[in-house]
């Protein structure tokens, strides 16, 4: 049996795909005497509001079809947003967009590596980390999560280009 986040899921992968946008997760919720639909896209260079106005109203044309008015009856709440930094790195893209990114690698194996992916190339992650640069096999890799930086090493304020100082 299907379920409801899968019809829904089957039903945007096509259309959100015209709009350049990915769609990586579709949530359906009974909230009281209505549903709430979550529907995540991410695409390369992150989405904008301007993106996510765009996809509100393609799920919303959708989601008011004929053929999905069984799957979500009555009124929803449609709430659609990028993927938060916490979501693992699973499918190619995510490690693509990643490239720049600090994460934390938990491996097969036990051990954990954190360092700033350099290179995805096919099944080869290279990270670079305090005791220099690591090559990990995806296939080794049991979870691995984007860490937060509130001030990257790059951001010196020293190093800024439109320091005033600069004369530009």
């Amino acid at each position: 049996m299907t379920s409801t986040a899968d019809r829904v899921r089957d039903a945007l992968t096509t259309p959100l795909a015209t709009l350049g946008v990915d769609l990586e997760d579709v949530e359906v919720e009974r909230a009281g005497r209505r549903h709430v639909v979550r529907v995540v896209v991410d695409r390369d260079n992150g989405v904008d509001l301007d993106a996510v106005a765009e996809v509100s109203r393609a799920v919303s044309e959708v989601l008011d079809s004929p053929e999905l008015t069984d799957v979500v009856p009555g009124p929803f709440v449609l709430e659609v947003t990028s993927p938060g930094v916490d979501r693992p790195l699973t499918e190619d893209r995510h490690w693509r967009r990643a490239v720049g990114r600090l994460v934390e690698v938990d491996l097969a194996d036990g051990t954990s590596t954190t360092g700033r992916i350099t290179q995805v190339d096919g099944d080869i992650v290279t990270l670079s980390t305090e005791r220099g640069d690591v090559a990990v096999h995806r296939g080794a890799v049991r979870r691995a999560v984007v860490q937060v930086e509130f001030t990257r090493v790059d951001d010196d304020p020293a190093t800024d280009e439109s320091d005033e100082t600069s004369g530009r």
